[in-house]
């Protein structure tokens, strides 16, 4: 007889953890028929997944992440849904756990850059979800080696039971965008051949300040004819990636297109000359992998999650030294063999990330953890 597994999926709607929870919950109703799965969601997305198979369902859970009110009321909800095991989607639990618990921590950015926070009690509820969770989950899952090691250092403990499950990379990314499609989204867009990429929300870790003044140091080494497209929801802090590309003289060549739909993003990064990624943190590090899978040359940091899964696949730069990055810059955008080399080692690197396989090793550790 199967168990019953409740997952949080009360984050879809999030760039990066939302793409975790839609392709986890995708991949399992492909491989799990015996166990049965209850889906928590927020109201807006009751009706996400319209064909789930009939050992899942979706329960409606109105509690927002990050707040008091979750631990309370999530702790009913497991009460009164009696499963056998709850799989957390971000580091935190509610305050009564009935049952078994895995946790996913993605990274631990929070506690290393306690900067981007906006105050001090985001800090500690950061520091003291994350500790807690460590304590009272039986499994920890975590999104990559460098994740588990900043844990391991941070609270002191063992690292026995953090399992490091990698996330995957869509199959869209994978196959060839038709050429009159990759046209069509692009010319909606208002984006014009060649350009370099950068694909990231507006948070300080993301560097775009940085990516910006890379860009433009790289056109005074080397004059090449590439503009910078920047793709993410900025709502409201264009106006100073934008002032600072007119005080730095390319005020033409920088591009910021804003959120686009999931359909639209394959043609975008293919379409591409050149992927800039040198963000200051990442558990992870997704779009280099989707980047990767689509033939883009990667240029990214030589820091956290990013130097383990693109070393040796890509240009690695620090990250806070602009003239190192515009150097990467210049130097791929001169060099077509050297982006020929890259696109191919990105596309082998890419080969290792799987969802269905993030699934697969996901589902061993439940039924681990739910073993005598």
């Amino acid at each position: 007889m199967g168990h019953t597994i409740g997952i949080d999926g009360r984050k879809l709607n999030d760039f990066g953890i939302g793409t975790y929870i839609r392709h986890l919950i995708q991949g399992l109703t492909e491989i799990d028929r015996d166990n049965s799965y209850v889906l928590l969601l927020a109201p807006q997305d009751h009706l996400q997944f319209p064909d789930l198979p009939d050992n899942f369902k979706v329960v409606t859970e109105r509690a927002r992440p990050y707040g008091v009110r979750e631990l309370v009321d999530l702790s009913w909800r497991l009460f009164r849904l009696k499963l056998d095991l709850y799989h957390s989607t971000h580091y935190v639990l509610p305050w009564v756990v009935p049952c078994k618990a895995v946790v996913t921590i993605h990274d631990i950015i929070h506690l290393l850059y306690p900067e981007f926070l906006p105050n001090s009690l985001a800090y500690f509820y950061a520091q003291r979800m994350i500790r807690r969770s460590l304590q009272r989950g039986d499994h920890i899952l975590a999104d990559s080696q460098n994740t588990k090691a900043d844990l391991v250092e941070y609270f002191e403990v063992t690292g026995e039971k953090i399992k490091v499950v990698y996330p995957g990379v869509s199959e869209r990314f994978r196959g060839e965008v038709d050429a009159a499609k990759e046209k069509n989204v692009l010319e909606s867009l208002g984006i014009e051949k060649p350009y370099i990429l950068f694909v990231g929300n507006p948070k300080p870790h993301k560097n775009l300040n940085g990516v910006v003044k890379a860009f433009a140091r790289s056109l005074a080494i080397r004059d090449f004819d590439a503009n910078l497209v920047c793709v993410g929801d900025r709502t409201g802090r264009d106006f100073k990636i934008r002032q600072r590309a007119e005080q730095l003289g390319i005020a033409d060549r920088v591009h910021l297109v804003g959120h686009v739909s999931d359909d639209e993003l394959p043609a975008i990064y293919q379409g591409a000359d050149l992927f800039l990624y040198p963000t200051l943190y990442e558990g992870f590090g997704l779009p280099v992998v989707e980047a990767m899978a689509s033939g883009v040359a990667v240029i990214t940091s030589n820091t956290s999650a990013l130097k383990e899964v693109a070393e040796g696949y890509a240009d690695l730069v620090n990250p806070l030294d602009i003239e190192e990055i515009a150097n990467a810059i210049a130097h791929c955008m001169g060099d077509r063999e050297h982006r020929e080399a890259l696109r191919k080692l990105g596309k082998r690197r890419a080969q290792d990330f799987s969802w269905r396989r993030t699934a697969e090793l996901t589902r061993e550790k439940y039924l681990q953890t739910l073993s005598p």
